[in-house]
């Protein structure tokens, strides 16, 4: 592959192309990941060109993890602006584009670059680390406790997406922003039209049923009801500041002015929605790890010392965030490919994560991996700012769990979100057996 980048580029087969983009293809996760593995150990670095003229623009394809952590950490080179940093098709960038002015129906943290994005970040930056999060651990601890009593209570069948991993984070998260209980449905049903608008179950609103303009216009109408909210809760924040995340926002300067409405709406979105459902994913994946491993549950329960390691390799295992696309600010090669300036390519994180020559046997989940530096919170500037929150829920929940939770194992099949961006189970039955 060295003279490639002096040649014709690496192109992906029409069917590996399809893959890429298809969100049923990554409901079918062994699939999935058989198809990464053939990309990777044959065309790592490679075009995505649509077979349609104008559907979407064509894109380079990162699998392989040392390309993907080049470039995460690499912000001058590849950039997160001024093309989308979620893939999209033209139609969704045409109808964002008429809508807002941008290519991109939100303005969030993940979308700025530096000068502004580290301006932005250091705003809320000190409140998600470690020696503040310590606030509010017991907390944090109480509402595992009891999101573990109800689940028993629930038992001993249920679905643990639907009673545990989706309402917990959600919580904590609705909590550390300062929006009341009443309104997490809200929020909840939001959120899956958002992230889970390929998912008709997720959606709610029988998107197979749907054109792709309506399915563009669900999205953008949650957007809007989010913005709406947030803005409310802003206004109420200024006259009556508390110690919440969403008091720090709405009263925010930078370099002396206030944030703009629109990047202040997008704040409050991915905090309010990356906070928990990217957590969701993770917890549900680590519970469907240990009910498939009846000797890890049982060593994990009798050695509580693992359980950073279930927690990190839960986060890996599954990858929740799937991707992020950037945009190379030069001429770049890049897995010998030359990457033109301009270009926008996929930096794909299920992949990197399950790249053989940095994780050994990749798809077993193994709590006393080490080292496990995988990329699902990203790297480099753009390093997910929640990392320590997430990390905290997590560990707090599965020791209440391992406390009343016995024995654990599939009551049926765990079913996948139908999702190119952020994914995971979207069901999980279990029987539990309480202590």
């Amino acid at each position: 592959m060295a003279s490639a980048a002096r040649g014709e580029p690496a192109v992906l087969p029409t069917p590996l192309a399809k893959a890429v983009i298809d969100p049923h293809a990554y409901a079918e996760w062994d699939g999935l990941l058989d198809t990464f593995d053939l990309i990777r150990a044959t065309t790592p670095v490679a075009k995505v060109v649509p077979q349609e003229e104008g559907l979407f623009e064509p894109f380079w394809f990162i699998s392989r993890y040392d390309d993907v952590m080049r470039i995460s950490k690499d912000n001058a080179t590849f950039l997160n602006n001024p093309k989308p940093v979620v893939f999209s098709f033209n139609q969704a960038i045409e109808f964002s584009r008429a809508a807002t002015g941008s290519d991109m129906l939100v303005d969030s943290l993940v979308v700025f670059d530096a000068p502004i994005h580290p301006k932005y970040r250091k705003l809320t930056q000190d409140w998600f680390m470690p020696r503040n999060l310590k606030r509010i651990e017991a907390e944090i601890r109480a509402l595992a406790a009891r999101t573990v009593d109800a689940m028993i209570d629930a038992g001993p069948e249920l679905d643990f997406v639907e009673k545990v991993s989706g309402p917990y984070p959600l919580r904590v998260v609705m909590q550390i922003l300062g929006v009341p209980t009443e309104d997490e449905p809200r929020m909840q049903m939001l959120t899956q039209q958002l992230f889970g608008g390929q998912d008709k179950d997720l959606s709610g609103t029988g998107m197979d049923q749907m054109s792709p303009e309506q399915v563009i216009q669900l999205v953008a109408g949650a957007v809007k009801s989010f913005e709406d909210y947030f803005a409310a809760l802003a206004e109420d924040r200024r006259a009556n500041p508390t110690d919440d995340v969403a008091s720090v926002i709405a009263n925010a300067t930078v370099d002396g002015e206030p944030l703009p409405p629109r990047d202040m709406a997008g704040y409050y979105i991915i905090v309010a929605t990356a906070g928990h459902d990217t957590t969701s994913a993770s917890t549900a994946g680590a519970m469907q790890a240990l009910a498939q491993d009846r000797e890890q549950w049982a060593r994990v329960r009798a050695d509580r010392s693992l359980l950073p390691g279930i927690v990190e390799e839960a986060i890996r295992w599954t990858s929740p965030v799937q991707h992020f696309m950037r945009t190379a600010a030069e001429d770049v090669e890049v897995g010998g490919q030359l990457i033109r300036k301009g270009d926008w390519m996929m930096i794909n994180y299920v992949a990197a994560n399950h790249d053989p020559t940095q994780f050994d046997d990749p798809r077993r989940f193994d709590a006393a991996r080490s080292p496990n530096r995988h990329l699902a919170f990203g790297a480099g500037a753009h390093q997910c700012l929640g990392l320590h929150l997430a990390r905290l829920e997590m560990r707090l929940l599965f020791e209440a769990l391992l406390d009343r939770v016995e024995k654990v194992e599939l009551a049926g099949e765990p079913k996948r979100a139908t999702s190119t961006f952020v994914g995971g189970l979207k069901a999980l039955p279990l029987y539990l057996k309480a202590v």
